[in-house]
């Protein structure tokens, strides 16, 4: 079983956390993974640097610009994974999120193999087309272990969402509004139907909900319509407010597990 799978089996409200590598300095990847498993998120999500992220809001889009800035790279993001696995204190999930863009100049067979070698464990690639996928990319990433995670927004028909599922074997990652990433303050009538219609579809994957997570509350109610949700411009933002990055990580978790409020924290 998988550490994806297994983490789903036994885990509810699950907590997934989406940091871009390089952001806020360039070699900080390392410290901000263990100082996630240390503090009790989920899951991982290791966000790849793209100088023009189509689904990103402001926040993320500007982690990225610095990450660049600071010299981010595939090729060095790998490096700085280099036995990542034997450090962790837990077999917590780690996905990379990109855009195809920068893994296709890596080159897809290298991308995956490099990213087995580190231990990744799944794959986000909004751009990347299913049928392409299906095609050409499906037979590599299993080849390597690699679970990849579909997308589905308000827009997706069924039958796209039942095509998602069928050829899904981890996770959906289900964006809340169509709408780039960041704070959403409150949740309007049509995304609480639209929840409502992708449950009732009873899927054989489970759900994470992304885009406009921030707090406990906003959490809390993703929890209701899914197996959990990932947070991400909330907490770039928490990683700029505090130059002790293992205390404004664990601040950080510990307000979401427990209730308490994340302040200051906007898009």
């Amino acid at each position: 079983m998988t550490r994806i799978k297994e983490l789903f089996e036994r885990k509810k409200e699950i907590l997934s956390v989406y940091f871009t590598a390089g952001f806020p300095a360039l070699d900080d990847t390392r410290l901000i993974i263990e100082s996630l498993v240390s503090s009790g998120a989920d899951m991982i999500e290791i966000g790849i640097p793209f100088s023009d992220p189509l689904a990103d809001g402001p926040v993320i889009q500007h982690s990225s610009e610095v990450a660049l800035n600071n010299g981010m790279s595939l090729h060095l993001l790998f490096d700085q994974l280099k036995d990542i696995r034997k450090t962790l204190s837990s077999q917590i999930p780690l996905v990379l999120m990109g855009y195809l863009n920068p893994v296709m100049q890596f080159g897809k067979a290298e991308f995956c193999r490099r990213a087995k070698e580190v231990g990744i464990d799944g794959i986000i690639i909004p751009d990347l087309p299913m049928e392409e996928y299906l095609e050409s990319d499906q037979a590599l990433f299993r080849e390597h272990g690699l679970t990849n995670i579909f997308l589905v927004t308000p827009q997706t028909s069924e039958a796209r969402i039942r095509m998602i599922d069928k050829n899904s074997d981890g996770f959906i990652y289900l964006v809340s509004s169509a709408s780039t990433t960041g704070v959403k303050e409150e949740v309007p009538a049509e995304q609480a139907e639209y929840f409502k219609r992708i449950k009732s579809m009873n899927l054989n994957n489970p759900l994470l909900i992304g885009f406009g997570i921030h707090d406990r509350k906003s959490f809390t109610r993703a929890c209701e319509s899914a197996s959990g949700a990932f947070i991400g411009s909330a907490f770039i933002k928490a990683l700029e407010q505090d130059k002790d990055l293992s205390r404004a990580i664990h601040i950080f978790v510990s307000n979401l597990r427990q209730g308490s409020p994340v302040q200051n924290l906007r898009a």
